[in-house]
């Protein structure tokens, strides 16, 4: 390699999923990180700054098995390499991340990095996990063949981190491909005369990579899609080679993976020695025996979501209590020491009830991704996709479809937009169409209210209570009607599904550091979600239940007067049996206390009744009737809209504007106080169940369908996904509560 005087600019991190590359990235990065999307696309997009004399921006690269795309995230991973992504040149250097303990797989993606031209290094990790499987590897042979620098690591220990730091700080001229690996003659024949006439129409594109590119085109209808508009006339030239090729019955698709696999595999042979048989079952095998059984497998799978959610339930109970005991007492001390006024309303009743009463449940979403942290660090996240696909395939959806919708009980979101890694367009649309309803983080407060005011408490069986198990129902009736929902739009759909084929990583240690910083961003998106949306929501909800305000009902009128009255009337009977006036006054005002709050309460929720927001809830009231839901749940579910935890936000602030004391109780107790004119209650276990239910199916997620249309750059997917997923929800909380009064539940 030839040093020059310029420094490098960008490094790309490219490597198969699960060798490890985000561990290097985040200790090349640290903290310095920044999450964005590509330029005209929605693939996200991670980089980093390796600080130093000539900081390196580092940029990570979508997982990918090869640069033959079928998928955005590797097309995305070739256009960068490339430097067909639009106002972006190709990297100044290319790490190549691999697996050691599965070497020969990986290098089918170094060799394709490398016949690129770009400046390679091979981060050779998991040299710990090679070694337990019984491989010796030639690292300096390796080199060798290859003809770029191969560095060991152990990259979750940090051993081979400065090295690599080192090896890539050394400026490199870009080499010209030295192809090791040979085409069948036919093949090879067909893309040289192809060249010439990509030359012409293409000459943006380095002398050094038309080869790739060519052959690319010829084997992938993706890659030769992208020069519809550029290069119609070589086009056509490939779908004629095509032709030709398929009339002298010539493999041409799988031509690049034949001649590569017939020069790595002998290589491997050379640089690769076995201690140990390799035909001999690993520990990981044998716990993949019961893991992944075809009966076992799904019924282990089912027990510890069962768990982890009666976990998520039960343990975060402790932190919610000392989280509500903090709000409660800041409301109170700014009552204390704020002058009574409308700003101290707000800022009491708008802000703090509003933003607090959904922090409390940060425990419980802390504990979430904690488990699934571990799922995935110790690979039974893979594992759960092997499970699942053959229950899944039943419903027109493959294994590729577990991830996306394991994401989505974090956010929606993040799991639409890891659709992407779907190759087939069916299954990518129906998995984008079906993941709201897996339940997301946001749902989370919502369940927990409902289910810790009004559903019962005891132990169905060990640990398990009859609210952990809710909780875990509320999940599974939302993974199920996923199911069921996958099955109808795969019959509304055409074209056949893809098949899922994976290689499950052997199981490995949690990393209590990856895990906890997994679990600190998470959290911190959160809390800025709440910073941001629910802080803003609250005080707009604040202001639609304070005013306009309205006079005053003159049924309360007159219950106030005849108080009055009777405090005179005590307060003067104690004066004359010889109290002083302050000792007859705070004597009557104790006893008659708990009747001046249920007026105090009674004349603030008349006013809230008929504020904005009031006006907005019962308009809806009609409506929502005949699933229980009264003109304050109305309410909330159109403030949900913003963001579904803005549910709870909307509820604090109407409960607290409403409740006419100085000191508000929890929300939680305020809803089980509520009543109607006539004495009922307008929350009962009944109508938590039918508002449960509701929030499992209903698409109350703006930023879900933003992010819909997006993907599927159409206004009409996002619109039949909220008509469809908002009238299963109406008609399931209609038969329950109906049916739940027919029986005489209500």
């Amino acid at each position: 390699m030839t040093d020059k005087s310029v420094p490098l600019r960008r490094v790309a991190l490219i490597g198969n999923p699960n060798v490890g590359k985000t561990t290097i990235f985040n200790q090349l990065t640290g903290m310095r990180q920044k999450v964005g999307n590509y330029p005209g696309v929605t693939v996200e997009r991670k980089t980093g700054i390796l600080s130093g004399t000539r900081p390196i921006k580092i940029i990570d690269l979508p997982g990918s098995y090869s640069l033959s795309p079928n998928s955005i995230d590797e097309r995305i991973a070739y256009d960068v390499l490339t430097g067909h992504l639009d106002g972006e040149d190709p990297p100044d250097l290319v790490v190549c991340v691999v697996d050691a303990s599965v070497l020969e797989r990986n290098l089918y993606l170094v060799t394709q990095v490398i016949d690129l031209g770009l400046p390679v290094i091979v981060a050779l990790n998991m040299m710990d996990a090679a070694k337990t499987t019984g491989l010796d590897i030639d690292v300096r042979l390796l080199e060798e063949r290859l003809g770029v620098p191969v560095l060991p690591m152990v990259a979750s220990e940090k051993k081979g981190i400065g090295k690599l730091i080192i090896e890539m700080r050394r400026s490199r001229l870009p080499a010209l491909p030295d192809r090791h690996w040979s085409l069948l003659p036919s093949v090879d024949t067909e893309i040289q005369t192809l060249i010439s006439k990509f030359a012409i129409e293409a000459q943006f594109v380095p002398e050094n990579k038309r080869y790739i590119e060519v052959l690319q085109c010829l084997s992938n209808d993706v890659m030769l899609d992208f020069w519809n508009d550029k290069a119609p006339e070589f086009q056509k030239a490939v779908v004629a080679a095509r032709e030709r090729l398929s009339g002298m019955n010539v493999a041409y698709r799988q031509a690049e993976v034949i001649g590569r696999y017939a020069w790595i595999s002998p290589l491997m042979n050379t640089v690769i020695s076995r201690k140990k048989d390799p035909n001999a079952k690993t520990v990981s095998d044998k716990i993949d025996a019961v893991v992944t059984h075809r009966i076992v497998g799904p019924i282990l799978f089912s027990l510890l979501l069962l768990l982890i959610f009666q976990a998520v339930f039960s343990w975060a109970t402790p932190a919610m209590d000392l989280i509500e005991s903090g709000v409660v007492g800041l409301g109170r001390l700014v009552r204390m020491q704020a002058p009574a006024g409308i700003v101290t309303d707000l800022v009491v009743d708008g802000i703090i009830a509003g933003v607090g009463n959904v922090v409390v449940f940060l425990p419980q979403i802390l504990l979430l991704f904690f488990f699934l942290g571990l799922m995935e660090d110790t690979g039974y996240m893979a594992r759960s996709a092997f499970i699942m696909d053959r229950i899944m395939s039943k419903v027109g959806l493959s294994g590729g479809s577990v991830v996306p919708l394991l994401s989505c009980f974090a956010c929606a979101i993040p799991g639409i937009m890891a659709a992407r890694t779907i190759a087939n367009p069916k299954d990518r649309l129906i998995t984008i169409m079906v993941a709201p309803l897996m339940s997301c983080s946001a749902r989370l407060p919502i369940y927990t209210l409902f289910i810790a005011a009004f559903l019962p408490t005891g132990i169905v069986f060990g640990p398990i209570t009859f609210q952990g198990l809710a909780m875990f129902s509320m999940y599974a009736l939302g993974i199920v009607l996923a199911f069921v929902a996958a099955f109808v739009l795969k019959l509304v759909f055409k074209g056949q599904s893809s098949f899922f084929a994976m290689e499950l990583p052997p199981y490995r240690m949690p990393r209590p550091r990856q895990i906890f910083w997994r679990m600190i961003d998470r959290s911190k998106a959160f809390v800025v979600r709440a910073g941001k949306i629910i802080f803003g929501m609250s005080v707009i909800l604040w202001f639609l239940a304070r005013f306009p305000g309205v006079a005053s009902d003159p049924e309360i009128d007159a219950q106030r007067l005849a108080a009055d009255g009777r405090f005179e009337v005590s307060v003067d009977s104690l004066i004359s049996e010889g109290l002083s006036d302050t000792v007859a006054a705070e004597l009557v005002s104790e006893e008659m206390a708990p009747v001046f709050r249920r007026i105090n309460a009674a004349e603030a929720g008349h006013q809230v009744e008929h504020s904005f927001i009031g006006i907005i809830g019962h308009t809806l009231e009609p409506v929502m009737r005949p699933l229980g839901f009264d003109w304050k749940i109305s309410a909330g579910l159109i403030s949900a809209f913003a963001a579904r935890e803005v549910m709870i936000s909307a509820l604090a602030t109407i409960y607290s504007v409403g409740n006419g004391e100085e000191d508000s109780p929890l929300l939680r107790q305020q809803l089980k106080a509520d009543r109607y004119p006539d004495g009922s209650p307008v929350y009962t276990p009944l109508v938590a169940v039918s508002l449960l239910v509701f929030f499992v199916i209903a698409m109350q997620c703006m930023s879900t369908l933003a992010i819909t249309r997006r993907e599927t750059n159409s206004w009409k997917w996002p619109a039949v996904m909220w008509l469809y997923m908002s009238g299963l929800a109406y008609l399931f909380s209609f038969i329950i509560y109906q049916g739940g009064r027919a029986l005489g539940w209500g």
